[in-house]
């Protein structure tokens, strides 16, 4: 049977088309079939069947019709022996499949930590060249160990700006599936707290969402309470009267003065936009202990 598409594997990307995968000097590294049984020994894990049809010399770059390597199946569902193996055959890291998704996108949306590491020690870019949704959006998405994926992804440099045209930043993500430790750690790493897509920020989805906890987060990180988005509507006219969100914008609009943090969050932001590297020198942490001293 063929592969699953992206809607039903999981994952954020969706749409798009790209070709098989080929080397440098133009041959292909795999070849069009439908899924073989190493797609099916790595998606369920079966790490004696994989061992035995890789010695048997099964082409452990086989891709399905739409692309998907049995790399991608063994990090869609985090069967992390299965990638080991895999790898160590000779597997492409970056392999991408017909909606522009590495397998390291597919391990970040499915929460495995462990795969992610393994990935990435094998040279698997955080960044790479994509139309879609990055590594960096697909662990903010996934609600499994998003936080610890999330940390490791800043940590070795995931561009936090990364903008796919549907979901927009991984900060606009994190605050539309509603994980604050998600949103903190980008916040905190230097993420824009007023990018927008379609001119809608973050604020505006912790507005959808009726998150308090989120909306107090963001604005205190210097977010635009009065951002408007394509429609016109500022992130409070997306709250229901006298309900908690909106007496925490209320409370916002109506307090005209702003603390010294909050009106420094955003100059900080665009430093590091300025500088990808600048957040790891002064960042979130570095500016608090600037202003103890002030």
């Amino acid at each position: 049977v063929c592969c699953e598409n992206a809607g039903t594997r999981g994952s954020l990307s969706g749409g798009g088309f790209s070709p098989p995968y080929t080397s440098a000097a133009g041959y292909s590294l795999g070849f069009w079939a439908d899924r073989t049984p190493v797609h099916e020994a790595a998606r369920r894990g079966e790490i004696l069947q994989l061992q035995q049809l890789i010695e048997s010399g099964a082409c452990v770059n086989a891709v399905t019709y739409d692309s998907i390597t049995p790399l991608h199946e063994a990090s869609l569902r985090g069967q992390t022996q299965c990638v080991k193996l895999l790898l160590a055959a000779g597997a492409q890291v970056d392999a991408r499949n017909i909606d522009g998704s590495t397998p390291l996108c597919d391990a970040c949306a499915s929460g495995s930590i462990e795969c992610v590491k393994v990935l990435l020690s094998h040279g698997a870019k955080v960044n790479p060249p994509l139309y879609t949704a990055s590594p960096l959006h697909e662990a903010c998405m996934n609600g499994k160990s998003v936080s610890e994926c999330v940390q490791l992804l800043i940590d070795v440099g995931a561009n936090l700006e990364a903008h796919d045209c549907h979901f927009g930043t991984p900060l606009h993500v994190a605050c539309a599936r509603e994980h604050l430790d998600c949103a903190k750690l980008l916040l905190k790493a230097g993420a824009n707290v007023n990018a927008a897509k379609l001119h809608e920020t973050a604020l505006h989805h912790a507005a959808k969402v009726k998150n308090v906890d989120l909306v107090e987060m963001l604005v205190e990180f210097g977010g635009n309470i009065y951002a408007r988005d394509n429609r016109g509507k500022k992130p409070s006219d997306y709250t229901w009267s006298s309900s908690p969100t909106a007496k925490c914008f209320e409370y916002y609009e109506s307090n005209n003065s702003q603390t010294l943090l909050r009106l420094c969050r955003p100059l900080l932001n665009t430093t590091a936009l300025d500088d990808p590297k600048s957040h790891r020198i002064t960042g979130w942490f570095g500016l608090e202990e600037t202003l103890k001293v002030i």
